[in-house]
């Protein structure tokens, strides 16, 4: 439809490589569920082992920032902030904000 047909990253689309491990991916991967109309990214990170560098557009992380910060902030997710997943999350956050202002913070 015509929405897949923006998503379609063209020659100057930003490419992002970033490689997600361990607790971070984790948790991550706790969260697919709440990516339901992100355009497949949720059965991509569900078959990431972290192996190698996952390629993300724009759009990927915006899904990832939207849904990282709502789980951050649910009381019923992460009633503990102090948790060592919390704290994986909020680590994996912090690097995809990095990323992002990095490359979009001008716009």
């Amino acid at each position: 439809g015509e929405l897949e047909d923006f998503m379609k990253p063209g020659p100057k689309t930003h490419r992002h490589h970033l490689r997600i491990t361990g607790d971070e991916l984790r948790e991550l991967k706790k969260l697919t569920g709440w990516m339901a109309e992100a355009f497949g990214l949720d059965r991509k990170i569900e078959k990431y082992t972290g192996t190698r560098p996952m390629t993300f557009y724009r759009w990927d992380l915006d899904c990832l920032l939207d849904v990282i910060s709502m789980a951050l902030e649910d009381e019923q997710v992460y009633p503990d902030t102090s948790a060592p997943e919390y704290q994986a999350l909020a680590r994996l956050d912090e690097r995809l904000r990095t990323e992002y202002d990095a490359v979009y913070s001008a716009e």
